[in-house]
């Protein structure tokens, strides 16, 4: 959006609540300290939050592989034999202790989909009352209630899957009101010149989380057992949240040692920021047309996403046949690639509209075609290329990395048409976007029953499709421009 530098007229309104405060400075003969300040803290601490938080979702994706008993003994659930086993036996080294489950496909699809059914209910409602009682609390008891069930996951195994499937749906409910908590602090935390760093840095953690838990859970998979990747993580998440709880605060009013420099400086940028809340234009808001684009492409987006994020692992060891040590690596390569991605294309989409003066609906829509096509692409390739190890890891890399670039494509495209509403259109879209990982595992396991090559060239093919579809209908009924109920709304509350 195009900011002016003075004060704007009622014709120009519509970049007034989102661009009008960036332009405010620090107040004069205030020092805004950078290094060791509070609020930078809060993003540090907030990063190994989140760091915590997608280990705590992923970790069952990599220890499931050692839950079940091999699949070549089952019937419906035959591991492949039409690629060699990709190293040499180490089978002396592999701990077998952890105890094993006969757990079909079609079972192992509602478990790694259940945490989904609890994360989509408290999106919203997180959100709403985070703005009532503050986001500290919601945050700190959603990563801690998750914790500590994952800490009873050995247990409910044990007591049957329907227990499972329970207590990583309950996980899902405390995953879920997470990100609308970190938004509502950041609300009374970050100023805005500031806030794509402090942002940037605070949900970096999530993607690192998985980068390093997906390994990390196959390494102690290998030498110890499945049990203690969730009493690890598990462990950790409970000493995150004693942090939490004594290092932070919701706003920098109440807390205890914050410099009174730097309470004034974040105070007086925001002044004009906090204002009372505003009445929801629900019926336009479910009509518009850019908004909807934005939907299908998280859910399309998303459905590659989790789909590869839940069952990775299991085509690393059923179909590519790497032990469980390689495996976690190997799965958490991707990821990697997907978070340097993420940060380099965020720059690279700015420059091109400060210094290009390219659209930014022109930047959102080719960022989100290079975001889904691209994936596509490589996602089908991995599935036709045989037995060739490398190449099918270096394909499915590149086509979780290319995801990265949608992150400055229909990700941020909420602020674009409804800056004033873009945190309820964000609770929106991303509702819709867990429908994946619900429903995708589900279907994947469903089409993989004896793990065949063709079984999953179907699942890479399905979600190619998906991939495409998303992209082309956000290309075709995206918007870059503030709409016109978004507008009224504003005018109608200045007046």
């Amino acid at each position: 959006m195009r900011s002016p530098a003075g004060r704007l007229s009622d014709s120009e309104s519509e970049d007034a609540l989102h661009s009008t405060p960036l332009l405010q400075k620090p107040p004069r003969g205030s020092p805004v300290p950078v290094c060791c300040s509070t609020r930078y803290n809060l993003a540090i601490i907030a990063f190994f939050g989140f760091f915590i938080l997608y280990a705590l979702r992923v970790n069952l994706s990599v220890a499931l592989v050692d839950m079940v008993y091999s699949n070549k003994s089952m019937e419906r659930n035959t591991t492949s034999e039409a690629c060699p086993e990709h190293s040499a036996p180490i089978e002396d080294f592999h701990n077998r202790t952890g105890k094993k489950y006969h757990w079909d496909a079609e079972t192992q699809g509602w478990i790694l989909g259940s945490f989904f059914y609890g994360y989509i209910i408290t999106q919203i409602p997180g959100g709403y009352v985070a703005s009532k009682v503050g986001g500290k609390l919601l945050l700190g008891f959603g990563i801690l209630g998750t914790s500590l069930l994952t800490l009873l996951t050995p247990i409910a195994a044990d007591l049957g899957v329907g227990f499972l499937i329970a207590v990583r749906a309950l996980e899902g409910l405390g995953e879920g009101v997470t990100f609308p908590a970190m938004h509502a602090m950041w609300a009374s935390w970050a100023p805005p010149l500031e806030r794509s760093k402090l942002l940037s840095i605070s949900y970096a953690g999530a993607q690192l989380g998985t980068v390093i838990s997906l390994p990390l859970s196959g390494i102690i998979c290998f030498y110890m057992n499945w049990t203690y990747v969730f009493y690890f993580f598990g462990a950790l998440g409970i000493l995150w949240f004693i942090l939490w709880m004594w290092l932070v605060s919701d706003r920098p009013e109440t807390h205890k040692t914050i410099s009174v420099s730097e309470k004034e400086y974040i105070l007086c940028s925001l002044k004009d920021q906090l204002t009372a809340q505003k009445s929801v234009p629900w019926i336009s808001m479910l009509k518009s047309l850019p908004l909807w684009s934005i939907v299908v492409a998280h859910f399309s987006y998303n459905w590659t996403f989790y789909t590869l994020l839940t069952l990775l692992p299991t085509y690393m060891k059923e179909i590519l046949r790497f032990d469980a040590q390689e495996n976690g690596f190997l799965s958490a390569l991707p990821y990697f690639g997907c978070w340097v991605c993420m940060l380099l294309s965020g720059q690279v989409a700015d420059y091109l509209r400060v210094t290009w003066n390219f659209s930014t609906v022109w930047v959102r829509r080719v960022f989100s075609l290079i975001g889904m096509i691209g994936p596509a692409v490589f996602l089908v390739a991995a599935g036709f290329i045989g037995c060739d190890y490398y190449l099918a890891i270096a394909f499915l890399t590149i086509s979780t990395t290319l995801g990265g670039f949608c992150t400055s494509g229909f990700s941020i495209n909420h602020l674009d048409i409804a800056p004033s509403y873009a945190g309820i259109l964000l609770g929106i879209t991303n509702s819709f976007g867990t429908i994946p990982g619900m429903i995708g595992p589900v279907i994947a396991k469903s089409l993989t029953p004896n793990n065949t090559v063709e079984e999953w060239q179907m699942v890479f093919c399905i979600a190619a499709g998906i991939n495409v579809f998303g992209a082309l209908f956000f290309t075709a009924f995206s918007r870059g421009e503030v709409q016109g109920w978004a507008l009224n709304n504003y005018h109608r509350h200045l007046n």
